[in-house]
This record gives C-alpha cells, structure tokens and sequence, in this order.
C-alpha cells in the first residue's frame, strides 16, 4: 500500500465541497544543498551570500545572477539583493566555470550530486558573459495534492510557467513512483535538472533510474530507447517541447507505458494554440461541414475538431505552489472549448494547515483561435453551438442536443412547471402576449389549424419586423431569399420545416410549449372534449424521449446498438429525429402494436 497521504473528507459545513489529505511529517521537508553552491562561488561573494542567515529570505532564495560588469545579484521570492558593490569580471566568470560541470550544447551545466542549474549567456565569439546558478530543491510531499491522479496510472501533463515548482513536482513524482508504488521507473533527463549532474543521481529520486540525454535534439530517440530496452512502467520526462518529442510521447504512451510530463505553457488552450505541442492533447483539425449538418449545428460550415486521442489523459495546470487546476478527461475538455461551452474544471488549494480542498465550478473557456462574440439574439443562455457536450465528470449526456425539429426552438417552460432548455422571447408565449409567427412559404391555414388543435398561445403575423420567430420549408431556407436574410440580420430565430404538413408544425409548436401541448393531450373529462386513448399523453412523450436519450449516450460511450420500448408511429418518429440529431442511425422493428425503434452506430450492423 502507498505510504503517499490518502484522500479523506474533512469536517466543512455543508456544500463546502471540501477534501482533505492527511497531512505528513515529511511534505514540506526541503533539500537544497545550498553549502555545495557557495562552494564553486569566489569568496566574497559567498560571505555575502552566507551572511543572509535568516530562514525566510534562505528559503526564499531562487537565484544568483553573474553578469560581466554588473554587480553580482541574489534573487527571492519578493525581492533582489546586490551580493557585492564591486562588478563581475572575466577572473569571476572562470573561477565559476572551471568549478561546475560541463556546458552542453544547451549552455547548461551542474553541480555533481546537486540539483542546482547553472545557464550559461554567451556572445558572439562563445565566450561567457553570464551565469544563472539556479537553486535546486528536493521538497518532498509536494503530490500530496495530487497524489491521487498520480495512484490512478493515468498519463499526466503538468502545466505551469517558469519557476513555479514544474520539475520539483516532477522529481517527487518520480520517488513516490518508484519508493511507494514500487513501480519501475525510468527518468529521461534531458538537462540533468530532475536527478542533478553527474553519474551518480541524487538521492531525491529514489529509486527511479536515470538515463542521460548527450544532446537536446537526441531527447526524442532516448525516450524510445528507454521504452524499448528497459522495461519501464513509467517514464518520467521534463520539457517536452520539439514536435519529435510530441511523437515520441505519442509512442510511449500507445505502448501502455505511464506518461508524466512537463511543458512550458500557462493552460490548456496555450497548447491548443501551440501547433508544436497541440498532439499532446490531440491535435486540432479544421472540418467542413455540410450545409445540412452546419445548420443543425447552428455554426458555421468549417469549424475546428480534435483530430486524434490526447496522447495526455488527464492535465494539471499548476497555478502556484499550493494550488493546481485539474482536468481529468482532456479529451472532453479539448471538445468543450472547441465548441464555447462551460468546463468543468477541479480546483485544488493546500491550505497552510495542509488540508487541500477541492471544488468544481464551471470554467467559462472559449476556443483560443476565435474571437469572442457576443450570444445570439434568439439565444439568452449564449450557447453558441446546439450540439450539449458530454459532462466530463459523469460522462453523461447532460442534455439533448436538439429537439424533434431542425432549428431547435428555444422553449421556456409556463410557472412552476418543470425546466427545457432556452427560453420564449421575454414577456411572449402567454394568454395575454402570444407568441407571434410569421410563416414564410409555409401554409397559413395548416399552421392556424395546428395552433387551434394543440391551443397553444401563438399567433400568425403579416409583416416580418412584427415576428418573434419565422417558420419557412427547407427549400425555401436554402435558397435564403429576402425576407429570410433580412430575419437572420435582424436575429429573429429561423424554424425549419422539413415538408409543408400539419405534422411537422405540430412538432414545432410541441417543442415551444411541451407543457401547453401537456396540458391540452389530457383533457378534462369534465369539458367533454374527444380524446383518442390511443394518442400519448405528455408524460409518455417524454419518458420514450428520456429512454432513447439514455440509450444514445450509452452507444455514444462505444455500447452495442439497444432496441427501445415499442411505441407508436409518433413517438417513434421523434426517436427517429433524435438519434439523427446525434448522427447515429436508427430503425424500426417490428409489427404493430410491438414495433419498436433501434439505435446503433451507422455501420455498427
């Protein structure tokens, strides 16, 4: 069993949401070797180094800046401090150099048996003119707040920009890995930044085995090598950042191997933008879609989707040292921002006392590569796509993606009645303010009679700038005369009718006032009024479109094909429409009064 602190809930109030981990002795224990980097410093600048003994501003300490002819520098947290009022000289820079390992082809270099990082500035003849002498700390329990993804086996990406604890958490990552999981683990250490220089690592990566890259460009093939001839469960690597090493992670992880990783970007949609590094989390790719499907969409005609499985299944976005966004299902999310919808992002805080709290709230991401616009008119939630996405914590279709008509109506349910999704236009689809309808090439007195049949609120309009909503046929639409254009400039919502029937208008109508048409499906017996038994009542409606939406998430979720319950030829129909809205194919089998509708991905059977 893992000796890594255990998720458990903490005593909060009610609604908190807050989760806690127990807290060790060890999880802010700190090795930073600092004696061995005075070392390779001239004297004077270490005495002055050596003289800042308070622990905060020592803790604090994250570099030492050596530039030739400007005073030498001490960088914390919060604030500089001049080590000397004497300039760097050349004599400086050589006594450094000669005292830290070799400069690479990357102007990096170390100190053996340490994790500091010492960057060289050169100019233009090669000879140095800067150091960087970076401080390396091994901090243990630092996963404590993401132990749990890291227990799961699951490929992790870790996000962050510079300094903020990326390789830290990585080197920790690796010990727990290989110490507590006892899992073979092998570190691909491009930098010897993650086990320090030399050939002997140090001692904060536990038992995980470090192999050396010679050159940065050869990272690439020593990770497949690593794969290939060690065995490895788990395969630790810190700045992935070359399409070559992109591919090579792609590999690795195809193989079954555990990816955790490391890349410079602040969030997800930097990576999404980065055409480098996007097949981390899938790659994005530009579709055109048909005139058809844009318009059941509600988009445009070419549009950006994700062109393959991330090659990283769950992402951390490291906000500072104490807190961490996590994304657990990359792929869902990559859709969700691809079409402007909500994500729901876990944020994680370490509070002082170590009691790490977790809450999910919806985090309003938009595709990067497109620029904010504002909700259309005859949407007020500001959905700008019809297709709902799938709840990346449930993996549950959250809601349907379109009714029983193209052009989703937008439907808001009468008081106290149960929610549907959209609304009616404010203050219209009532007794007193009916909902006006201006029919474009659609029968007037066919639509006069559905409105009558199903007593809805609505009424039919002469003029088009007095509409809340037009109603036009499917080749009327995609011709787009005058009047059409002039209603989509003006924002007034667009319904189309597939066939000029009575059918197809009570679908619309059903789909504007569900509880209106409830209401009326049922009469009274009281009022006398004929009612056919054969005919479904709403809640019969709505419990056949309940199961079949539940049947398309699951062949959604890569299930068999699933035969619902038989119905009539009516609600059949609306099943049919839905699984079409879903692009999944769909029958009916079966005799009456036992016929029923099948759902199954097309080609599937």
């Amino acid at each position: 069993m893992s000796s890594m602190p255990q998720v458990t809930p903490v005593s909060a109030s009610p609604g908190s949401g807050a989760v806690a981990y127990d807290r060790k002795e060890y999880e802010h224990e700190i090795i930073d070797n600092i004696t061995d980097l005075l070392a390779v410093l001239p004297a004077p600048i270490a005495a002055a180094l050596s003289a800042l003994e308070a622990e905060a501003e020592r803790g604090g300490l994250i570099e030492v800046i050596l530039d030739l002819g400007r005073r030498p520098e001490a960088r914390f947290q919060d604030h500089e401090v001049f080590l000397s009022e004497e300039d760097v000289t050349r004599e400086v820079m050589e006594y450094v150099s000669e005292r830290v390992g070799h400069f690479g082809d990357d102007n990096r270099a170390g100190i053996e048996r340490t994790l500091h990082r010492i960057s060289a500035i050169r100019n233009r003849g090669g000879d140095i003119v800067g150091l960087t002498l970076r401080i390396g700390r091994a901090v243990y329990g630092t996963i404590a707040i993401i132990d749990d993804l890291i227990e799961s086996g699951e490929s992790i990406l870790l996000l962050g920009p510079p300094g903020v604890g990326k390789t830290t958490m990585l080197r920790e990552t690796a010990r727990v890995l290989a110490d507590d999981l006892r899992k073979r683990v092998v570190i691909v250490d491009t930098s010897n930044e993650i086990a320090g220089d030399g050939d002997i690592p140090h001692p904060a990566i536990g038992r995980a085995r470090r192999m050396q890259v010679p050159t940065p460009t050869a990272q690439h093939a020593v990770m497949i090598e690593a794969v290939e001839n060690h065995m490895p469960e788990v395969v630790v690597i810190d700045e992935i950042g070359t399409e070559l090493e992109a591919s090579a992670a792609r590999t690795i992880a195809e193989r079954g191997v555990q990816l955790i990783g490391t890349a410079h970007g602040i969030t997800l949609e930097n990576l999404m933008m980065n055409p480098t590094l996007s097949d981390l989390i899938g790659g994005i790719q530009s579709v055109t879609l048909s005139d058809e499907e844009a318009r059941r969409r509600g988009t445009q005609k070419s549009i950006l989707e994700r062109k393959a499985p991330p090659t990283f299944n769950v992402m951390v976005e490291i906000v500072s040292r104490d807190e961490v966004a996590v994304h657990r299902d990359v792929a869902t999310t990559v859709d969700a921002i691809l079409r402007n919808a909500p994500v729901k992002a876990e944020s994680r805080r370490r509070n002082e006392d170590g009691e790490v709290a977790i809450t999910t709230a919806d985090d309003a991401r938009r595709d990067p590569t497109r620029p904010a616009r504002a909700p259309r008119q005859d949407d007020p939630a500001g959905r700008s796509s019809r297709r709902e996405i799938v709840d990346i914590t449930t993996r549950q279709i959250s809601r349907p993606v379109d009714r029983v008509v193209e052009q989703e109506p937008a439907v808001a349910p009468a008081a106290g009645a149960a929610p549907v999704l959209g609304s009616l236009p404010k203050g219209r689809g009532t007794v007193a303010k009916p909902l006006r309808l201006y029919p474009f090439g659609v029968s007037r007195n066919r639509l006069e009679h559905a409105i009558a049949a199903l007593g809805v609120p609505a009424a039919i309009v002469r003029e088009l700038r007095e509409a809340d909503l037009v109603v036009t046929l499917k080749n009327y639409y995609r011709r787009k005369p005058q009047p059409l254009r002039e209603a989509e400039s003006r924002g007034t919502p667009v319904y189309v009718l597939r066939s000029n029937t009575g059918t197809q208008m009570e679908s619309v109508l059903f789909g504007l006032f569900p509880n209106a048409v409830r209401a009326v499906t049922r009469p009274d017996a009281e009022s006398g009024d004929a009612w056919d038994p054969d005919e479904p009542s709403g809640d019969a409606v709505s419990q056949a479109m309940f199961e079949a939406e539940t049947a398309i998430g699951t062949v959604i979720e890569g299930g068999p094909g699933i035969a619902l319950t038989p119905q009539g030829s009516y609600v059949r129909r609306l099943q049919h429409q839905m699984a079409d809205r879903y692009n999944l194919a769909s029958r009916s089998r079966g005799r009456e009064p036992n016929r029923r509708v099948e759902i199954y991905r097309d080609g599937a059977q």
